[in-house]
């Protein structure tokens, strides 16, 4: 099944990934990062999955999120009825829950259930047995109930349990399953009602909250919805994406666990929201972001987890295949302990934008902030692996240096607009000391652009960013130089790479990769900005057709293959959406 097949359901803990068909393949217990009871997005249905479809049905006819929701609607429609399946996750109680309602809609249909639990990655088969009426598995320090209303059969050869009925017009079979840890005591039953309706309320009442009002306002919303799904409600933290090891390459090396989050993310996580009017979810970030950062400046990481702890052991479960045999499968982040000197800046990008926008920041935040800034004026000028996590040798990457400027240039505007205390006049020396030197060393005149990194003659796509982190101005010709080489050099059939990964080994890695979805809409950012807009519209809206029927984005596109690649739903496409859209919003159109 491609990547775009899957719909997202969750409830601000964690997420499953729902099939055209029917199956959930992918689900982490109780948490975003936590092992997969449903694991057969990168295996096999024998890793995990729960299908619920008509009997020999395949993909189904039509699907959608109920307005304003997170709550999928899955129809089949044939010739001798039709059926609709509701899944859902409702606001958390005592346990996670999985809910699953069928609906008769016309005719009658048979049904059928199947249900693989496989805890720690496909790996723990557990024990099933029935119990008061119920189907129980246990498997170590992991139990799951299965509610339903129709018998239940255990296959116990094949370890799943399958339920097979028929549903007519009117009627209703809801499905309901709840993780516990194995020694506590059996969570009290849901009722699949009342819980759509609780459900159906907390979304709607939060998106009635969005206050945007523009062009592609549904796209917005969409991704908005999106963002709040992949946000972790205990700590505020926003996971990159829900998912481990979808491939950048199908067949490739080049696959991450995304379940985590970046601080790369952080000043494009909070404008988003911002623009928004969801200042609860901006301010839960920024504490989140405040929290993970605390500590020596020297050991700022570019990652952390949900909670905002450090370590994140990378490690390969060899006995899964991987997405379309993409291998390996990688659990962790082995990035997460790279220097990427670009997090300062993004960091202090931030914290200031946070405090432009009217959220309130403790003065603990600037002792934070000077902190990382002082550590920052002994580093800067050091190689690093740069914002693409690069697993090949350190360099002195242009966009690290950019964001080393960034970080003097927040912390000078914070002085003089909030009249805050720090060395002014050294922090200024710095800001000119950077900026010349990423001039002098990142820039080739005889090509008209900046280079990926010093004494290269490669380009980066975070250099599209270059005007709107406000290194130079639009209209200097060093950026529309910059942006038309980006064009020649790293666009394929019309979306942007990152970098050309040929280009002197330069990640260490072998193959290549799809186009970065959110670098095509930095390009769309930066072309609206030097004055082409048209240009950056048909752009935008080229992107937005790439998005699956339910509104989601993965990390990359596949433009050979016409699919979508990486993690999914990535949280930073989602949130170049929401930027780009609110930035094209009104305005004049260039006549080009």
């Amino acid at each position: 099944m491609r990547i775009e097949d899957y719909a997202l359901i969750g409830d601000m803990q964690t997420a499953a990934l729902v099939g055209r068909n029917g199956s959930i393949d992918w689900l982490c217990l109780p948490r975003f990062d936590s092992p997969a009871c449903f694991a057969a997005l990168l295996d096999s249905p024998g890793a995990g999955r729960w299908l619920l479809a008509p009997a020999g049905a395949h993909d189904s006819t039509s699907r959608r999120y109920r307005d304003g929701t997170l709550i999928l609607e899955t129809t089949w429609d044939g010739a001798g009825g039709a059926v609709r399946v509701l899944d859902f996750m409702p606001p958390r109680d005592q346990a996670p829950d999985v809910v699953r309602i069928v609906e008769g809609v016309r005719g009658s249909v048979d049904m059928h259930m199947e249900l693989m639990l496989r805890f720690d990655y496909g790996r723990d088969i557990p024990w099933l047995r029935h119990d008061h009426g119920q189907f129980v598995a246990v498997a170590g320090a992991d139990a799951a109930w299965l509610h339903a209303p129709v018998p239940l059969h255990v296959d116990e050869d094949a370890h799943r349990t399958t339920a097979s009925f028929t549903v007519r017009a009117g009627d209703r079979v809801p499905f309901v399953l709840t993780w516990k840890e194995s020694w506590l005591p059996r969570p009290d039953p849901l009722d699949p009602p009342a819980a759509l309706s609780d459900t159906e309320r907390l979304w709607r009442e939060w998106s009635a909250r969005c206050d945007y009002r523009g062009e592609y306002e549904r796209a917005v919303r969409s991704s908005l919805r999106t963002l709040k799904a992949l946000t972790y409600a205990p700590t505020g933290g926003i996971v990159a994406a829900a998912t481990t090891s979808l491939p950048e390459q199908l067949g490739g090396p080049r696959n991450w666990d995304y379940r985590y989050c970046w601080l790369r993310d952080a000043s494009f996580s909070l404008q988003a929201l911002m623009c928004a009017g969801y200042d609860a979810e901006a301010r839960a970030w920024r504490d989140w972001l405040l929290r993970a950062a605390a500590g020596h400046p020297a050991a700022l990481q570019i990652m952390y987890t949900i909670e905002g702890a450090r370590r994140i052991p990378e490690w390969s479960p060899d006995w899964l295949a991987g997405y379309e045999n993409s291998r390996p499968v990688r659990i962790g982040n082995a990035a997460s302990t790279q220097l990427q000197l670009d997090v300062y800046g993004e960091t202090l990008d931030c914290l200031h934008l946070a405090r432009q926008s009217g959220l309130t920041i403790e003065e603990e935040a600037w002792d934070l902030q000077t902190a990382l800034m002082n550590y920052l004026e002994g580093a800067w000028d050091q190689p690093d692996n740069g914002l693409w996590e690069m697993r090949g040798p350190r360099r002195h990457f242009v966009h690290s240096k950019i964001l080393a400027w960034v970080a003097a240039d927040r912390m000078l505007q914070a002085i003089d607009r909030h009249g805050l205390d720090g060395p002014a006049d050294r922090w200024r020396a710095l800001r000119r000391q950077i900026h010349h030197d990423v001039c002098t060393r990142g820039y080739d005149a005889d090509r008209n652009t900046f280079t990926q990194y010093y004494g290269s003659t490669g380009l980066d796509a975070a250099l599209l960013l270059i005007p709107r982190l406000g290194f130079l101005p639009p209209d200097d010709e060093r950026v529309r130089g910059t942006i038309d080489a980006i064009r020649r050099e790293l666009l394929h059939d019309g979306l942007v790479l990152r970098y050309q990964p040929q280009t002197d080994g330069v990640d260490g890695l072998p193959g290549g990769e799809g186009t970065f979805l959110a670098c095509s809409f930095w390009l769309a950012d930066a072309l609206a900005m030097t004055g082409r807009r048209h240009q950056a519209r048909q752009l935008f809206e080229r992107l937005l057709t790439l998005r699956n029927d339910v509104g989601l984005l993965a990390e990359e596109y596949d433009v050979t293959h016409r699919r979508q690649v990486g993690n999914f739903p990535q949280a930073f496409s989602h949130v170049s959406i929401v930027n780009s859209a609110a930035a094209l919003s009104g305005g004049q159109d260039d006549q080009a």
